[in-house]
């Protein structure tokens, strides 16, 4: 007789997204309402909020994105393509079913609704005060999630992004790959912004493994902010190259790209 096939790996996977959806769910059912339209570029900000994430590093990452957003190089590089739109959503992640949504698909097509999505992030977003059941970092989960998100996108988008910023190597759920490869097979891109820890390996920094193993899609590319401080620049860079619509990826040494 032939073996029996496993079934474990399947079904983890059934778990898995069916967490991810009753996530997503109970976020729409705090009030959460997506508005959007046909843009040029949908974006999902994956935002790692998972125990490694301190208080410094959570303000990081909430104002980083909301000073990147309504910076007038963005503003620029929206405005300039052929809708003169993007959407944008920002969730945070960390093990897998441990999801928040913090702003849901919001269109901006200018500065006052840039500062109005800035808002939102700034005061609902994670600021690592708490940390207590956050356990692990799931890249998986985070690109499942970020690719459900883009599914559901309510409107026409030419480029779909799934945006992480993480300070953490995938430790918890599933495998990144089956993941990874499922979001390159709808057409997503997945970029990411890598944050230099203490204890990071100079042989091989968290930028390498993202480049290696998380990224991937038309023109995808990771950055690592130089320091702390970097960050936000960092960002504003890897916003102004995702809208913009083609190819122009940083200049200053600090990006890999796996194409």
């Amino acid at each position: 007789m032939p073996p029996k096939r496993s079934t474990k790996g399947p079904a983890r996977r059934i778990n898995s997204y069916l967490r991810v959806a009753g996530t997503l769910a109970v976020s729409a059912f705090w009030g959460l309402h997506a508005h959007a339209a046909n843009v040029d570029v949908a974006i999902a900000f994956a935002v790692d909020f998972s125990s490694s994430i301190d208080e410094k590093i959570a303000d990081l990452q909430r104002e980083g994105h909301a000073a990147a957003l309504t910076s007038p190089e963005i503003i620029a590089a929206i405005t300039r393509n052929y809708v003169g739109c993007i959407s944008v959503t920002y969730f945070e992640w960390s093990s897998p079913g441990q999801t928040r949504v913090v702003l849901p698909w919001t269109s901006i097509c200018g500065l006052e609704d840039a500062k109005a999505a800035a808002s939102v992030i700034i005061k609902r977003g994670d600021t690592g005060h708490i940390r207590r059941g956050r356990s692990g970092t799931s890249v998986s989960a985070a690109i499942d999630v970020g690719s459900l998100l883009l599914d559901q996108f309510p409107g026409k988008a030419a480029k779909k992004v799934i945006d992480i910023s993480s300070n953490g190597e995938n430790n918890d759920g599933m495998p990144v790959q089956p993941s990874r490869l499922n979001a390159i097979a709808k057409g997503y891109t997945i970029n990411a912004i890598a944050i230099p820890t203490e204890d990071d390996n100079p042989h091989q920094p968290l930028a390498s493994y993202f480049a290696q193993s998380v990224i991937g899609g038309s023109q995808a590319f990771v950055i690592t902010p130089k320091g702390p401080t970097d960050y936000a620049t960092a960002l504003r860079r890897k916003l102004v190259t995702e809208v913009s619509m083609k190819c122009r990826p940083p200049t200053d040494g600090c990006a890999l790209f796996n194409q």
